[in-house]
């Protein structure tokens, strides 16, 4: 039936979703959002179009991200989401259903996990594997994860942060954190209600940060501006301000020093052998939120290692994926077996 059949591997992302079509690469990068309308719950779109939709949705229609801080919030409208981003690939149909391999985040509980599975199965799956994405993210960097040396990825999205060391098809030291891109939008919002007293929504904010957002400032390096349109807190109307990329930077302390304490902890748990391997090779960083200005000099900084974007960041947890699809009896073992399993 496989040879009928086209595998998938999925990134199911917060903010986005990436699927990996066995034979084909990635063939789809959508925001992971479904519009519904709400007197009939018919769905309205689905990825793209509906990412359109955020906020700017009349009363009856509503624009809904299905996944939160890296775990299913909505189950209903994940597997609906699922479901048509499988069809897109052209990897479902009636008669023939993929084998699909699909990121968790590595702290998700053993519910989460089974919802994970249950989801993918009724969005039309033959068999669901899991992995977890620092994995995924590892193979996809191209770190040499089987081999007796240790590889460190910090895989930065929209819902979590994801930090391994690995060696020899293992993980051996790692942290998971509830925050990465969403919250840098977030942290941007509440910067500018506070200090500027005005209301901003969510796709204000990641504009905000694709534009001029920083988390370190480069020597000789110009401050750039951006002008926002947004609600004044005091008057309810509407009013333009200017921000610049040192308040960025400034509004992004918290949740950066995090994610770099994060790093730091994970750093202390690696046996030292590990660590002068990591420090011969770098820290290796993959993910959308990987890509954030300065942000690979503010690790390098912090920690005093190497710090190397892998060459495809956003696409790295799809590939590797894809890469387990290809050698899917050799690379079992990389695989996340869920309670529900084991006793099956």
């Amino acid at each position: 039936m496989a040879l009928f059949s086209r595998d998938v591997g999925i990134d199911l992302g917060t903010a986005s979703t990436v699927v990996h079509v066995r034979g084909r690469g990635i063939v789809i990068r959508e925001p992971s959002v479904v519009a519904i309308d709400k007197s009939n719950m018919k769905v309205m779109a689905v990825g793209e179009s509906a990412k359109e939709m955020l906020g700017r949705t009349p009363g009856g229609i509503v624009a809904i991200r299905p996944l939160k801080e890296g775990v299913i919030a909505n189950y209903d409208m994940t597997q609906v989401m699922l479901r048509y981003f499988m069809q897109k690939a052209g990897a479902h149909s009636r008669m023939f259903k993929p084998r699909v391999v699909i990121c968790i985040p590595s702290g998700i509980t053993e519910v989460e996990k089974r919802a994970v599975e249950e989801a993918t199965i009724q969005a039309g799956a033959r068999e669901a594997y899991l992995i977890e994405e620092s994995m995924a993210a590892a193979l996809g960097a191209g770190l040499p994860v089987e081999d007796a040396v240790g590889s460190m990825i910090v895989n930065i999205g929209g819902g979590t942060s994801e930090i391994a060391v690995i060696s020899l098809s293992g993980i051996v030291a790692s942290q998971s954190l509830r925050i990465a891109g969403d919250a840098f939008d977030s942290a941007i919002m509440l910067y500018i209600k506070r200090e500027l007293n005005l209301l901003i929504g969510e796709r204000t904010a990641e504009d905000i940060k694709l534009t001029i957002g920083a988390a370190y400032r480069r020597p000789g390096h110009a401050d750039e501006n951006y002008e926002i349109r947004g609600r004044d807190i005091i008057d309810g109307l509407p009013k333009n301000l200017i921000i610049t990329s040192t308040e960025i930077i400034e509004a992004l302390g918290d949740p950066l020093g995090e994610i770099l304490e994060a790093i730091r902890l994970t750093l202390e748990k690696t046996p030292p052998e590990l660590a002068s391997d990591i420090m011969e090779g770098g820290i290796v960083m993959a993910g959308g939120s990987s890509l954030l200005y300065g942000l690979s000099d503010l690790i390098s900084h912090v920690t005093g290692m190497p710090v190397i974007i892998a060459e495809n960041p956003v696409d790295c947890v799809a590939m590797g994926t894809g890469i387990v699809l290809n050698e899917l009896d050799s690379l079992r073992r990389l695989l996340v077996t869920s309670n529900q399993k084991k006793h099956q």
